[in-house]
């Protein structure tokens, strides 16, 4: 069990508290805050994962990236070490209190592009600004295909290709 002691600022030689005086630092200023006691300096790249995660949790986003983007980041994810591609197609820039967002993305056939941009756009800017404290000052959105139904991704066909080879 934890005991808990109160302390009294007491005015010298009287015993009475003194209720004017705030506690004092160690040169005699007032004690800082907490949230202002240093500084959080927040890397482009958690931005970008941020902003890449909440952008693919949109039920209408296929993918991020443009084409070639999307064929280097199918060939860097096979690579041991080449990391999931989570900042693919997402670029950022981070000042000390605001940051901008571009993304290039690949949508769904059928999906409204307008809606769905507006649900990205809000759902990126509620997340970085929740878990980053930086104001989201735009967020640039490029649609760069449309996903059809029958079409299969980079690097879906080649792994069931070779699901079925004989050795």
């Amino acid at each position: 069990m934890t005991e808990t002691t109160q302390r009294r600022n007491t005015a010298p030689g009287t015993g009475k508290q003194d209720a004017g005086t705030a506690p004092q630092g160690r040169r005699g200023d007032g004690i800082a805050p907490p949230e202002t006691r240093g500084s959080t300096a927040i890397a482009d790249t958690v931005v970008a994962k941020i902003a890449g995660m909440a952008a693919r949790e949109i039920p209408e986003v296929h993918n991020l990236g443009g084409g070639m983007t999307r064929a280097f980041g199918a060939v860097r994810q096979r690579v041991p070490g080449g990391g999931t591609g989570v900042t693919q197609g997402v670029k950022v820039e981070v000042g000390e209190r605001q940051a901008a967002v571009d993304l290039d993305v690949v949508v769904e056939y059928g999906a409204a592009i307008a809606d769905t941009a507006a649900d990205i756009r809000t759902n990126v800017i509620n997340a970085v600004e929740r878990m980053t404290g930086l104001e989201v000052v735009e967020v640039n959105i490029a649609v760069d295909d449309v996903h059809l139904p029958d079409e299969e991704d980079e690097g879906e066909g080649e792994s069931e290709q070779e699901g079925r080879r004989v050795a």
